[in-house]
């Protein structure tokens, strides 16, 4: 009678595959620790719909965000290494991985497009490669296209996010600086007006020159914006930082930004603010 109760082992066969769940699909938001699926973050564009988390973005991400329709410009210049760098790795071995794996030249892409209505000159610096340093390619692309801003009497916005000058390319790096800044200098001279969009981080370089240059400072939520880190600071001055240091809010209040948007509304914002000077 026992036998009656055994289990009886039976195989469980099925003509269906185990399928593999692919690698990728998901990223967990670093404020609110929310487990994202991509292709949603996405349409949102790369911002938590939890907690409003503004995540950073490819460079044509964020020009599809602004543009309706657009041309890319100066595609094809390239850094070349002229000081030969080698720390642990080889700076030309850095640049073509990079290039690799954004698919782009440089950390900024500049291009000439529509939004909704205004013809504007759109410069958008991507983080992605090599922390969107700025090296002697970055500086002229964005002195081009300040030039063609004010030749052609267009609207220029830029999109900074960026860790601050590449030492790679040394003081032809720190050139930049002067050179992006004294551009602009001309394009206020003509009349022209240039939008600074800051996004997470804007820091070094950067900020010391066009990132903080703008008629109008426009800063996203949540973004690192400053010159030096703030840890950096913190080992400095020996003393604790105010909750908020260099972060967009704090920055608001105290006068280098005019205003925080959303980058959901900051198409929306940036056609307001064009009707306003070109309507």
């Amino acid at each position: 009678m026992v036998a009656w109760f055994r289990r009886k082992k039976k195989k469980v066969t099925s003509n269906n595959k185990k399928k593999d769940v692919p690698e990728g699909l998901w990223v967990k938001c670093r404020k609110c620790s929310e487990i994202l699926y991509k292709k949603e973050l996405k349409k949102n564009k790369g911002v938590c719909p939890n907690c409003r988390y503004h995540f950073r973005i490819p460079a044509d991400d964020y020009i599809n965000i602004l543009l309706d329709h657009y041309t890319e410009f100066n595609q094809n210049i390239r850094s070349a290494d002229p000081l030969n760098f080698k720390a642990r790795k080889k700076y030309k071995d850095q640049l073509s991985r990079y290039q690799k794996k954004t698919g782009q030249n440089s950390a900024v892409k500049t291009v000439v497009g529509d939004m909704n209505g205004f013809d504007v000159v759109l410069c958008v610096m991507d983080f992605r490669f090599i922390g969107g340093s700025m090296g002697s390619v970055l500086g002229e692309k964005i002195a081009r296209a300040i030039d063609r801003a004010r030749k052609e009497k267009l609207p220029l916005i830029i999109v900074s996010s960026s860790g601050g000058a590449r030492m790679m390319e040394g003081i032809l790096s720190l050139m930049q600086l002067a050179k992006t800044s004294a551009k602009l200098a001309q394009l206020h001279d003509s009349g022209g007006l240039y939008i600074s969009i800051l996004a997470d981080p804007t820091t070094g370089g950067t900020t010391a020159s066009y990132g903080m240059l703008g008629d109008i400072n426009i800063a996203e939520p949540g973004a690192l914006i400053g010159f030096a880190g703030p840890r950096v600071i913190k080992q400095t001055i020996n003393k604790d930082l105010p909750e908020g240091f260099q972060r967009s809010q704090f920055i608001l209040e105290k006068g280098f930004a005019d205003m925080i948007v959303g980058r959901e509304n900051m198409k929306q914002r940036l056609t307001d603010i064009l009707d306003f000077f070109y309507g």
